[in-house]
């Protein structure tokens, strides 16, 4: 009997092999590949007459194979095979491309059931590659759902199905179950180990529906019991006591008056550093509403307590934008600023460690370069990360490890509903900064189709004229999507469109270094037009830039979006965004409206999160928390909240899960696997 722990490599059908390859899915042992679940299920149950086959779509035909098989050889590389299908009702086409093994398995005038797509209408329909199976015998069930499973080269739906399959062996019913049983019962959940079955090998969708429930909350449950108890042990901690929380002087140092969203902020993280426990403190703003101030201020209560201060941004660009910001102020305060970076000469960098180690250096500004070896600071006390979605929690604790139980303050320019906010961030207290200065002039934003081409060309080369500068966006390239713009060849388009004007490509396949070149010079006027992918997404400040234009913009979620709009808009100048993708079908265009009716990123991101359903709102999964295997925060909130409040709600009676040993084992096990610290 094999055990869960076993290696797939055992599984009938597998062999070491086929096990590397599985290693790419992250299965290594059975039990991992319980915990891959499909990705998808074919309904085979619902059979189709071939007359009512009226659209083309997935469908699956139970047909008498009417002609043998022909194999054509059409060039190099590619054969068709062909045969008819016939029902009561009809005549259907199968082709197979490449796969002359499949269509020789078909005997003439034997039944069997065909799933695939139907192209082409009438007598021309054809099904392309189907799965084939024999009808069974009189009595038996006809159909199954098929679940489909996410591959890797060289791994099949058959491997997959033949790992599953050993490792519900090795289940063979006893599946323990985490979950309380008074949770169960009020959800109305199934039991664990009939879930597991049900995913894997459903009779129906409802078993697909009831099981997917059951282990999305279970899933949820765990996280929102690991965050909460991480949040509790991080409030057990002793933190470092500010004595000092007068910010008078700061106040007075600042060239405008904080609106009272910063202000709020700012006293909720003044009340932290008095509370004798370490901040852990997430402030979350809409593109240009003041983050980079909230940071100052702790940098500032850090300083006139005698501790350091840590600022890390995630660019050396944006690193020395920082700097640029904050060194008139802290100057007025008697503050030393000093920028570390990894472009810096040996003799540059000696200098500054120097100045970080003696406590010369009160606040240091710096990339990642900040958390190496031979970083040493005198008295850290204050640690800020920008752009948190591109710090990993190891990356935070790496730098907070630098000081004894330093106060964290993350900042993010992604905006979601707080609800969100305070799952996503569960170990993290968090500000809202939901106010933008006064003074920055709205950007005038329109979505256009490609009639619209030259006319978008004109004005482009009319606001260099007038002095601006322009932003082209196009999205990432991928194999065989010839039809989307590359920043290289559209930059090439545009310098010939305008030969007089000066354009420069950026795009991620370059070295860190000749971004930041490219991004300085075209901060320094350089460059008229800078055509890129996403990398200028975040934060880098170009007051000149006046003109944002993107595209193929459909291909963007709306907060990705708008936090390509935040990049104009910050010098006095009237700045304009516009949207190429409109005439990209209903859909498109509703979505792309959205964007030139608002400009409030909470309001956007809650349209974002409708529209664009599970999976594609966070896109990558966050850093810090553990991979889901079946959740999508995004999508499931309503659930998310439920296992929130029954978390803390267990853990109030229970917070070291004493009474569910089973609980807690799978709780630890999820956030070990996830690297965090505090669980090992």
């Amino acid at each position: 009997m094999p055990a869960l722990d076993d290696s797939v490599q055992f599984a009938k059908g597998i062999g070491p092999k086929k096990a590397k390859l599985l290693e790419k899915l992250h299965i290594r042992t059975l039990r991992d590949a319980l915990e891959t679940y499909p990705r998808d299920y074919e309904d085979r149950t619902k059979i189709t007459l071939i007359a009512d086959i009226d659209e083309e779509d997935k469908y699956c035909v139970r047909g008498i194979v009417g002609t043998a098989p022909t194999l054509r050889r059409i060039r190099k590389g590619l054969d068709l095979t062909k045969t008819t299908v016939f029902d009561e009702t009809g005549t259907l086409n199968i082709t197979y491309f490449n796969n002359k093994y499949a269509a020789a398995t078909l005997r003439e005038g034997q039944e069997y059931l065909f799933y695939g797509s139907v192209q082409g209408y009438g007598r021309g329909r054809t099904m392309v590659s189907p799965q084939s199976e024999p009808v069974p015998k009189t009595g038996e069930p006809i159909g199954r759902i098929v679940p489909v499973y996410p591959l890797t080269a060289g791994v099949s739906q058959r491997n997959m199905e033949q790992v599953t399959e050993s490792a519900l062996a090795a289940v063979a019913g006893d599946w323990p179950d985490p979950l309380p049983e008074l949770l169960r019962v009020k959800y109305n959940l199934v039991d664990a180990s009939d879930a597991l079955i049900s995913i894997h090998r459903p009779q129906t969708m409802r078993d697909v529906a009831e099981a997917r429930r059951r282990m999305i909350f279970e899933e949820l449950f765990l996280l929102c019991c690991g965050l909460q108890q991480l949040k509790e042990r991080r409030r057990a901690d002793e933190g470092l006591l500010f004595a000092n929380t007068d910010l008078s002087a700061f106040f007075a140092a600042l060239p405008f008056s904080p609106t009272g969203a910063q202000r709020r902020a700012i006293t909720e993280q003044a009340a932290d550093v008095v509370s004798g426990r370490p901040m852990n403190r997430l402030v979350q703003g809409d593109v240009g509403s003041g983050k980079t101030i909230v940071a100052a201020a702790l940098c500032v209560l850090a300083a006139q307590n005698g501790y350091q201060a840590a600022f890390m941004a995630p660019t050396e660009i944006l690193a020395a934008q920082h700097a640029k910001s904050l060194t008139p102020i802290l100057e007025k305060l008697g503050i030393t600023l000093t920028l570390l970076t990894g472009s810096m000469t040996a003799a540059q960098k000696r200098k500054t460690l120097a100045r970080i180690e003696s406590g010369a250096a009160q606040v240091v500004v710096g990339t990642h370069a900040l958390i190496q070896q031979s970083v040493q600071f005198a008295n850290l006390g204050a640690v800020v990360a920008d752009e948190q979605h591109r710090f990993g929690v190891t990356q935070r604790a790496a730098l907070a490890a630098k000081g004894h139980a330093p106060h964290i303050l993350v900042m993010s320019a992604t905006p979601i509903p707080r609800t969100l906010a305070l799952i996503m961030y569960g170990d993290l207290d968090v500000s809202i900064l939901d106010e933008v200065p006064p003074g920055r002039t709205p950007v005038e934003t329109y979505a256009v189709g490609q009639n619209m081409r030259q006319r978008i060309t004109r004005f482009i080369d009319k606001q260099i004229a007038l002095g601006g500068q322009a932003y082209v966006v196009c999205p990432l390239v991928e194999e065989g999507e010839t039809n989307l713009k590359s920043a290289e060849q559209h930059a090439i388009d545009l310098q010939k469109a305008l030969p007089h004007r000066r354009v420069a490509v950026l795009h991620g396949r370059m070295k860190n270094a000749e971004k930041d070149r490219i991004m300085r010079e075209f901060s320094e006027k350089q460059y008229d037009i800078l055509v890129s992918t996403t990398v200028i997404e975040v934060g880098v400040d170009v007051p000149n830039a006046n003109l944002m234009v993107v595209e193929d913009a459909e291909r963007f979620g709306l907060s990705q979006l708008h936090q390509l709009r935040g990049r104009v808009g910050r010098g006095t100048r009237q700045s304009f965004c516009v949207f190429f993708g409109a005439d990209k079908g209903e859909t498109a265009r509703e979505r792309l409206k959205t964007l030139c009716k608002t400009s409030d990123g909470f309001e956007i991101a809650r349209a974002d999160l409708a529209q664009r359903g599970p999976g594609d709102f966070f896109g990558r999964r966050q850093h810090g928390l553990p991979a889901l295997h079946i959740a999508d925060i995004a999508a499931d909130l309503a659930l998310m909240q439920s296992a929130r409040e029954e978390a803390e709600e267990l853990l109030s009676h229970d917070p070291t899960l004493e009474t569910y040993p089973l609980l807690r084992d799978r709780v630890r096990r999820m956030f070990e696997n996830s690297g965090d610290e505090a669980f090992n």
